[in-house]
């Protein structure tokens, strides 16, 4: 699995003009699924993300996880992470689960964090069509690779 992390003062996301979920201060979550992620991934992805120690504290220093400080999480699927760009100018996304593989995993991966979270996380819809808003708090963005465990 493959997330991508926006540290946010706010985010959200609307699905055919409709707002589906909105959060302030929190973290917006990309995930995509490939057809070798397991559950063990999801255990290890959603420990990581509530743990990581990148909001400030007091003296503006990075030493605080989502879950120190009460924020939130929105969740959002996205196959793109997995694209391949190295032949040519179209990217190819054939690392990329299908929903029968794919939708599972992700469902664990929202129960997982809000186990690990302890509160109930936000999420776009698997699948649809979604307009995310954002605003990067920092601007803070990580890249986790639940196979590159280094």
């Amino acid at each position: 699995m493959r997330v991508l992390i926006q540290r946010v003062k706010q985010a959200s996301v609307t699905i055919n003009n409709q707002l589906k979920s909105k959060i302030e201060n929190g973290l917006l979550v990309f995930v995509g699924v490939e057809d070798e992620d397991q559950s063990d991934d999801v255990k290890w992805l959603s420990n990581k993300i509530v743990n990581l120690r990148i909001f400030d504290d007091n003296n503006k220093i990075p030493n605080l996880s989502v879950k120190e400080t009460n924020g939130d999480i929105l969740l959002v699927s996205q196959f793109t992470l997995h694209a391949l760009t190295k032949k040519g100018n179209r990217p190819s996304y054939i690392k990329a689960s299908k929903p029968e593989k794919a939708i599972p995993l992700y469902e664990q991966l929202i129960q997982q964090l809000e186990r690990d979270l302890e509160k109930n996380i936000y999420t776009g819809t698997f699948g649809a069509d979604m307009k995310v808003e954002l605003l990067n708090d920092g601007p803070v963005t990580i890249w986790i690779d639940s196979k590159n465990k280094e």
